[in-house]
């Protein structure tokens, strides 16, 4: 896998990144998925896809616990490009059984709890949205977080067992507001009231002035647990 990213890398220098969400369209015929959860970075990328139309398969994790506002921006995207978001839902049995465990917001009693949560409601689903695919689309920079400025735009996820690749991760937030703007592109207003990342409603929280970028998910457990394991090799598991 170590040369096929090499080959990649090589094949996508000085390509836009148009070009390069074409050449791995053609590379990765039909086994190519770009996952959306409707922020500033993934309605850029959506746009770039859609509005070119690139064969890249869209697809969001509907998790039951959205914002309204995000919900919002789901259909409207629908409604102006015309083309399909595939949405993947948590098991129902798999819900059931960890509300009538543990109650509604069990989240907020302990990190495992949280993970579980995650694991339920966004990693399953990712799974299956994965499964079967070669490469994964995602809207991650560099800058959103410490632990995301060791990645690179092209690296292979052990985890998932697929090549991953971060389209506009070198831009500036500056970068894709300023594209937004420019393509009239529909936004989550949340961005403007202070959410910079945003995700399950009971686990987003705005941002404070000088707080971390990601200082609003999961604002009650300690800072250096902040990602929900989507981009981490980790395994989470279900407690039984």
């Amino acid at each position: 896998m170590e040369q096929l990213e090499k080959n990649i890398k090589a094949e996508l220098t000085g390509l836009t990144t148009i070009d390069k969400l074409w050449y791995l369209a053609r590379k990765f015929e039909g086994k190519i998925v770009f996952s959306t959860s409707f922020g500033w970075e993934d309605q850029v990328i959506t746009h770039l896809i859609f509005a070119n139309n690139i064969p890249i398969k869209v697809f969001t994790l509907e998790t039951g616990r959205l914002f309204p506002e995000t919900y919002y921006v789901w259909n409207r995207t629908l409604e102006v490009y015309q083309q399909p978001i595939h949405a993947y839902y948590p098991q129902t049995d798999l819900v059931q059984n960890m509300v009538n465990m543990k109650g509604p917001n069990s989240f907020y009693e302990s990190v495992e709890n949280r993970k579980e949560c995650c694991y339920v409601r966004k990693i399953e689903p990712l799974k299956r949205a994965l499964n079967g695919n070669e490469i994964w689309i995602t809207g991650i920079r560099a800058e959103q977080s410490p632990n995301r400025e060791d990645m690179k735009d092209l690296e292979w996820d052990e985890g998932n067992q697929l090549l991953k690749f971060h389209p506009i991760f070198n831009w500036t937030l500056d970068e894709v507001k300023q594209y937004i703007k420019e393509n009239n592109i529909v936004y989550n207003t949340l961005h403007d009231k202070g959410f910079p990342s945003i995700g399950c409603a009971p686990c987003t929280r705005a941002v404070q002035p000088g707080e971390d970028f990601r200082a609003g998910r999961w604002w009650w457990e300690d800072q250096s647990k902040k990602e929900c394991g989507l981009h981490s090799t980790t395994e989470l598991k279900v407690e039984s």
